[in-house]
């Protein structure tokens, strides 16, 4: 069983690529427990993972074609995906109309709990409080009588005997059939007097109750239903349009369509984003000085991707390790400015729903022995920064290849391959040394690559633009190959030409169309060494006839050539 299980792992071994993926310090060293589950739905199986190795070199080369970009388009996601964004959206709108993301319920302030709890205790027990103001409530008396079979002098009678002594009680003698003037306007003013002033006192009671408490039940119907707050990420505001819907999909995916984990995550990202200070950052200036070679864009894949570029192995640079990472203050700002670089290409992107919203991340571990175990301090910088990504920029890596790749790295990757999810390591893509240009060839065409990764797009003034196509061919081992420019009138021909890895010999010369015309040589044969770039000429042609540039490899092993040429008019 053992054996077996370690067979299956030799064949899963690598894929890779790093972007939002943390390389963790304590890794699992257990390559028989490696996941690999092609039967997972959340990546769409359209293809295998292959590993081919040069049998003389031994240069591991592991790629996969497993991954496909999805599409943003609403109407064309499967029925669960569409439900689990309509879900989202849902769940989003009702955040925002309670401003759950930016400005969530405070917790109650100490000062307000204490004075609650001293009205609590000042406050009577519930049952004797109704029994005092039943005692002191002279109202009550008169509402325990029937209101219907009372006429107004009854009334008036029973609410004087309240307010008259005990020793003038009127309501016992009986009133004469026949009284007096004189008595009747006497009662008459009693009853008045008692009539008037008890209602009086009961309205002034209700009147100055009832109208606070009305006022009070409409000033909250105001406060309370303020309009939806607005949320921006990326300068995108959500469930504005549709672009609001291709970011909502990023998180949806990083959480494998769990509407709920994906809205915890934008929360969270939100939040993040307010404390980070995000939007000041972008305007922030001094970051980044010196580090324009470790960090990146260049160019476009063929999908139209932007490209890029880590290049970790410039920290080889004493002067520039120690001004990067020789304080926590310094890795702060290197932090920040990792962030802000992502955030200012993040801003280049199209979040249309057929727009260009991801990267292709190339991953540079020349010079890298060493750079992960034994400096701390880069090690460290690097997982907090990725760890950053992974957090906080859920899909934003079309591809990610490695290249340069060590010797060591595939047993390295073997125990840290636990960490990563089946979605991102069917993203990744190693190549060893000997092999980097040529992958890279796969996913970026040559005049997008630059020279110091084997392409033919150089820094300074060029001939060339990248909208001008290069042409690839092989150069087979121990064998001769030439390339032919005709030139059909009097023009200068530029050309360049890179062979990747080079170790071959190369010459040019010009074959007259004219019978009986001598050849001229334009470079002589010579042996191009392996760090050897771009070689470029320019002849001026005089008459008809053609440019033959001949290559000579004598090594045992293929070459991987690029060139192309034009004719510009001559002065």
């Amino acid at each position: 069983m053992a054996e077996e299980n370690k067979k299956m792992a030799e064949e899963t071994t690598p894929e890779v690529v790093v972007s939002d993926v943390t390389v963790r310090e304590t890794p699992q060293p257990e390559p028989e427990k490696l996941p690999e589950s092609p039967e997972k739905p959340d990546v769409p199986a359209t293809g295998e993972s292959k590993v081919e190795v040069d049998k003389d070199e031994k240069d591991l080369v592991a790629e996969s074609t497993s991954f496909k970009e999805e599409s943003n388009k609403v109407e064309e996601l499967p029925n669960p995906e569409q439900k689990a964004l309509a879900e989202f959206k849902q769940l989003i709108q009702e955040a925002l109309n309670k401003h759950e993301f930016t400005s969530p319920p405070p917790p109650p302030s100490p000062s307000a709990a204490k004075e609650k709890e001293e009205e609590k205790k000042a406050d009577p027990s519930p049952v004797a409080a109704p029994a005092e103001t039943l005692e002191a409530e002279p109202v009550t008396e008169v509402a325990s009588e029937p209101v219907e079979e009372a006429a107004p002098e009854p009334v008036a009678v029973e609410l004087e005997e309240k307010v008259t002594p005990p020793e003038t009680e009127v309501t016992t003698v009986p009133a004469p059939e026949t009284p007096s003037e004189a008595e009747k306007v006497e009662a008459a003013e009693e009853i008045k007097e008692t009539i008037v002033e008890v209602p009086a006192a009961v309205a002034v009671a209700a009147a100055a109750e009832e109208p606070p408490a009305t006022e009070e039940a409409e000033e909250p119907k105001t406060e309370c239903t303020p309009p939806p707050e607005e949320v921006s990420i990326w300068g995108i505001p959500l469930l504005a349009d549709e672009r609001s819907d291709v970011i909502l999909l990023k998180f949806l995916r990083a959480r494998d369509f769990k509407v709920k984990e994906a809205f915890t995550m934008l929360k969270s990202v939100v939040a993040w984003r307010k404390e980070f200070k995000i939007d000041e950052l972008l305007d922030e200036k001094e970051l980044g000085q010196g580090l324009e070679k470790v960090v990146y864009n260049y160019g476009l894949d063929k999908e139209g991707h932007p490209v890029c570029y880590n290049a970790f192995g410039e920290f080889q640079n004493k002067e520039l390790y120690q001004n990067t990472f020789a304080d926590k203050e310094k890795l702060t700002k290197f932090l920040r400015w990792r962030i802000q670089f992502m955030e200012k290409s993040i801003r280049n992107l199209d979040f249309s729903p057929d727009g260009i919203c991801t990267f292709v991340q190339v991953i540079d571990l020349k010079n890298s022995p060493g750079l992960f175990f034994f400096k701390k301090e880069l090690r460290q910088a690097t997982n907090r920064a990725l760890q950053l990504l992974q957090d906080n920029y859920p899909e934003f890596v079309a591809k990610q290849v490695f290249i340069n790749v060590p010797w060591w790295y595939p047993a390295y990757y073997r125990m840290i391959n636990a960490v990563f999810t089946t979605r991102t390591k069917s993203k990744f893509v190693f190549a060893g040394p000997s092999r980097s240009a040529e992958t890279l060839f796969k996913y970026i065409t040559p005049e997008q690559v630059p020279a110091q990764y084997g392409g033919l797009s150089k820094e300074g003034e060029q001939e060339f633009t990248v909208a001008e196509p290069a042409t690839e061919d092989i150069i087979k081992p121990a064998s001769k190959h030439t390339i032919e420019f005709p030139v059909t009138e009097k023009c200068s021909l530029v050309w360049e030409a890179r062979v990747t890895g080079w170790d071959v010999s190369y010459g040019a010369e010009f074959v007259p169309a004219a019978e009986g015309g001598y050849t001229i040589i334009i470079e002589k044969s010579r042996k191009v060494g392996a760090n050897e770039t771009v070689i470029s000429n320019t002849y001026k042609a005089g008459e008809q006839g053609k440019v033959v540039i001949t290559f000579d490899n004598q090594s045992s092993k293929k070459k991987k050539l690029v060139y192309r040429s034009k004719n510009k008019p001559s002065d």
